[in-house]
């Protein structure tokens, strides 16, 4: 049971990294779904680079993780864990469900690579 848990949050993690990774080229490049989701969720466009920076640090640090530093991989995960707790209660805020399942599904990949990072700090 032990080793499939530890597979199942390393394939999370894998996924967390690459669903950010692909989130931030998204908010790099002004992709269309971004830029109207933020808009929806009343978050000024200016703000979109810095959170491509604040996301795109995220990753970085999971890759850390991946790599032998394990504390940097919790860090980041746990960093994750914030930036889409709020995320969620900006959708909220602002009523919009029809999109909230991403930013939980990011969430829940996020919790899982802090677990996966958790498990190979204890």
């Amino acid at each position: 049971m032990t080793a499939a848990l530890d597979v199942g949050l390393f394939i999370a993690t894998l996924a967390c990294i690459l669903a950010n990774a692909f989130e931030v080229i998204a908010k790099a490049v002004s992709a269309r779904f971004v830029v109207r989701n933020s808009a929806e969720v009343g978050l000024d466009l200016r703000w979109i680079p810095y959170l491509a920076v604040v996301e795109g640090s995220g990753v970085a640090g999971l890759v850390l993780g991946l790599f032998g530093r394990p504390l940097f991989g919790l860090a980041a995960a746990l960093g994750l864990v914030l930036f889409f707790v709020g995320a969620v209660l900006a959708h909220v805020r602002a009523r919009v469900f029809h999109t909230l399942g991403f930013p939980m599904a990011f969430l829940l990949l996020a919790v899982a690579a802090g677990g996966y990072f958790g498990r190979s700090l204890a």
